[in-house]
């Protein structure tokens, strides 16, 4: 049970930070971005801002409630919150044939997923 606690706080450290950062480049959108990141110039404005967002606040969710010991029940709302970006990017990326980021979608997903659901089981068993 130890070992699963342990993975779970490494998971929601590694994930927190990639998504606060991925987040993050939806309002600094730099030049140049390589080729499986192009389809970032497409998106609105709107869009931007609704993924920005939710990625920022989802990364956060990740890792404060867990790391300040309080309101620990966000960390599986996060986390279901961002396996439905995860869901809704792999939605963008089907029309447009990307495979490698529909790949990523789903690995990043079920990662997440992981978080929701077993962080969920310990808050009901608390």
């Amino acid at each position: 049970m130890k070992s699963v606690h342990r993975l779970l706080w490494v998971l929601s450290v590694v994930l927190g930070v990639y998504f606060v950062l991925i987040g993050a480049q939806h309002f600094i959108l730099p030049p140049g971005l390589p080729s499986t990141m192009a389809w970032m110039y497409e998106l609105t404005a709107t869009q931007h801002t609704v993924a920005g967002v939710a990625e920022i606040l989802g990364g956060l969710g990740l890792i404060l409630p867990g790391l300040l010991g309080r309101q620990k029940g966000l960390t599986p709302l996060a986390a279901a919150g961002l396996t439905l970006v995860m869901v809704l990017a792999a939605g963008w990326h089907l029309p447009r044939g990307e495979v490698v980021n529909i790949v990523t979608n789903v690995v990043l997903g079920a990662l997440v997923a992981f978080i929701a659901v077993r962080r969920w089981e310990w808050r009901r068993a608390a």
